[in-house]
């Protein structure tokens, strides 16, 4: 089963740059998009043969996750309770035995700018990571009860550790790299998930999912990994490879971010 995450960074201009032949030639079976930014009614017309689940949230052109799969889930949630739920960040569906989750986390900003904005916007991020852990917890507690695994996947803006920033020196009082950022990154996996690509991946710098349009970031792969697969143990384990599917050039980038895509065994766990 190959699965994987891709923040499009508006869907109409990934399209224009090459999204639907991307797609057609990836092999995906589930597909999970953040910032796709687009009103319901003016979806480009690039998922046929796709079952295609949409929140659009309450900020038209802005935000938005999404599910593609190619069986239809048995069930469809929008967010997970928090007021902030309507923007659109949160989208849950349910396959045999697994539920797929995609998550556009807040970008945030660093107190350390000291304006007004970047601190409305840190203590929003800490707020609805908040929230979202403790939602996680029960959720996760839910589905194995159940006998259900879960996939969370998606942009969380943030690099956990410094293998995951290759500037990470420079960056320590960045938002994305803030320490009670990375912290509360450790806390979520404490619940209950696995990084797997970092477990396939392991002592690796990288392999990173975001650069900057600006410069060399993208020929020098001077990046961040924010994107990632995050795991209940039983499915991790089904994860055989994978990792961040890097355009050759920077001509052919589709968006500031590249997808990160897994293989996973539906037939039988390493554990």
């Amino acid at each position: 089963m190959r699965i994987g995450t891709f923040n499009v960074n508006g869907i109409r201009a990934c399209v224009r740059r090459g999204f639907e032949p991307w797609l057609a030639q990836a092999g995906l079976d589930v597909l999970v998009l953040q910032e796709v930014r687009c009103p319901v009614a003016e979806l480009p017309d690039v998922f046929g043969g796709w079952h295609s689940e949409y929140f659009q949230g309450n900020q038209p052109g802005r935000n938005g996750v999404m599910v593609l799969s190619k069986i239809e889930p048995s069930a469809v949630r929008e967010g997970f309770g928090y007021k902030d739920d309507p923007q659109g960040r949160y989208l849950e569906t349910d396959f045999d035995g697994l539920t797929i989750a995609c998550l556009y986390l807040p970008k945030g900003g660093s107190p350390a700018v000291g304006t007004e904005d970047h601190l409305e916007r840190y203590h929003r991020k800490m707020a609805f990571m908040a929230a979202f852990k403790e939602y996680v917890r029960e959720h996760i507690a839910d589905q194995q009860a159940a006998g259900r695994e879960y996939l969370l996947m998606g942009d969380m803006n943030i690099a956990h550790t410094e293998a995951d920033l290759k500037n990470w020196r420079s960056n320590q009082e960045t938002d994305g790299f803030l320490p009670e950022e990375r912290a509360w990154f450790g806390e979520l996996l404490g619940v209950g998930l696995v990084d797997v690509v970092r477990q396939l991946h392991p002592g690796e710098d990288g392999p990173y999912s975001w650069w900057s349009w600006r410069g060399r970031a993208f020929t020098s792969d001077a990046g961040w990994r924010i994107d990632y697969h995050l795991a209940t143990p039983g499915w991790a384990a089904r994860a055989t490879s994978g990792g961040t599917i890097k355009e050759p050039s920077y001509e052919a980038r589709l968006s500031d971010h590249a997808a990160v895509i897994v293989e996973y065994s539906t037939r039988h766990s390493r554990a």
